[in-house]
């Protein structure tokens, strides 16, 4: 008679009261872990999502980039026909906003991803037992993605507009990252929260497009007064005014800032991170209550 093998034991997952921040070490440890468990469901999500995104439009690729084409057009139309009088950007002015939207779009798109992601898992979230890293991972799979889309169509479009990109454009993609680790960090921060209040997620739309108009995201920094210090003051000038620069060939502005806000960004993201580990399980039981 043939003997069967032994059926390899599952792994044995304990629970305990003991609160997660009271052994770091350990905590970290299995951050680490999920981490890296969670890369290959991350990847199949976000291709998913992707085709199933892309697939059911009639314009496909066409809504990565739409919106800034739109509201480039928009502020070409203003600044045209005298309704608002801007300032000389040192570059023709359709590049200016142009680079501009297409960072803050990219900026938006990492910021509400976290939320998005953990929303619409409610469901395996409450039926699976899988590594939560997988949501946050499989969401900025897509924004990479969406922001390899706009860069194919940027690059081209600005140097038919006349502005050609020198070696400075390997930096633009260090930009490019700045931002999406950004808003990845601070998405992340506001999920636990934007689980349990819906008024979150319809408050990021609003508090975005306030915060665009203090970036300089289609006309340039003020240079003088109140404006131009909350200008200044906005974690998100640097990052905008860089990754705009470097795409150009212009030179840095605000460097040691620009650098302090990535160093942020990591520090946020590591404890929204955290954050998110802790009250992920609360938030569920709640919710499968």
């Amino acid at each position: 008679m043939k003997n069967n093998p032994p059926e390899k034991a599952l792994p044995v997952t304990i629970h305990t009261p003991e609160p997660a921040l009271k052994s770091p070490r350990k905590l970290a440890a299995e951050m680490y872990a999920d981490l890296l468990n969670a890369r290959g469901l991350a990847k199949q999500l976000a291709k998913r999502d992707l085709s199933a995104a892309y697939r059911q439009t009639y314009l496909g690729y066409v809504w990565a980039f739409l919106l800034p084409l739109v509201n480039t057009a928009t502020w070409l139309f203003l600044n045209a026909s005298g309704i608002v009088k801007l300032q000389d950007t040192g570059m023709p002015y359709a590049v200016y906003v142009l680079t501009g939207t297409f960072l803050w779009q990219i900026f938006t798109e990492s910021l509400q991803s976290p939320l998005n992601e953990i929303t619409a898992a409610k469901s395996m979230i409450v039926k699976l037992n899988f590594p939560r890293e997988a949501l946050i991972m499989s969401g900025i799979y897509k924004t990479l993605f969406n922001a390899a889309i706009k860069v194919a169509i940027l690059v081209p479009a600005i140097m038919i507009l006349g502005v050609y990109p020198d070696g400075r454009i390997v930096l633009f993609f260090l930009g490019l990252l700045s931002i999406i680790l950004t808003g990845t960090a601070i998405g992340l921060l506001l999920s636990p929260v934007g689980l349990l209040y819906q008024d979150v997620g319809k408050a990021i739309p609003i508090l975005t497009q306030f915060l665009m108009y203090i970036t300089p995201v289609v006309y340039l920094m003020p240079a003088e007064g109140f404006s131009a210090r909350i200008f200044t003051l906005n974690f998100m000038t640097p990052l905008v005014l860089n990754g705009r620069n470097w795409l150009t060939g212009g030179e840095a502005q605000m460097l040691h800032y620009f650098i302090g806000v990535n160093i942020g960004a990591v520090i946020l993201l590591l404890l929204s991170w955290m954050i998110y580990r802790i009250t992920l399980p609360l938030i569920t039981e709640r919710m499968s209550a």
